[in-house]
């Protein structure tokens, strides 16, 4: 009995969090350092962050669940950029790069749809 008391409790609590709660923090928990920006597009969006000259991106479903082909990538101006690609159900990446203070391009694709954000975080 106490059991089912207890899954009966958390089934309540998960349901009342909310959809993408757990999702959204996640995510967060990818990337170190505060969030600087978000770039949403159609079928997702990309959220970077920054931490000590360092900056991460990942790529993250508008609506997880099927593999779908999604792409993350980011460059700091006059760097290669960093690359993650594949068929997942959730998001692309973590990519990080060191940027010092330079520039970044940040790419996200999901599903055939993207951003591409030009020069940003100067």
């Amino acid at each position: 009995m106490t059991l089912g008391t207890a899954v009966l409790a958390s089934s309540v609590l998960l349901a009342l969090a909310g959809p993408g709660t757990a999702s959204a923090e996640a995510v967060t928990g990818l990337c170190a350092g505060r969030k600087v920006r978000t770039l949403p597009f159609s079928t997702g969006k990309v959220e970077v962050f920054k931490s000590r000259g360092y900056i991460c991106a990942v790529a993250v479903a508008k609506n997880p669940g099927a593999r779908k082909s999604m792409s993350v990538s980011v460059q700091a101006r006059g760097s290669r950029p960093a690359r993650d690609k594949g068929r997942y159900t959730h998001h692309a990446g973590p990519v990080t790069v060191h940027a010092g203070h330079r520039c970044v391009w940040v790419k996200g694709n999901i599903g055939g749809r993207g951003v591409s954000s030009g020069w940003i975080l100067c």
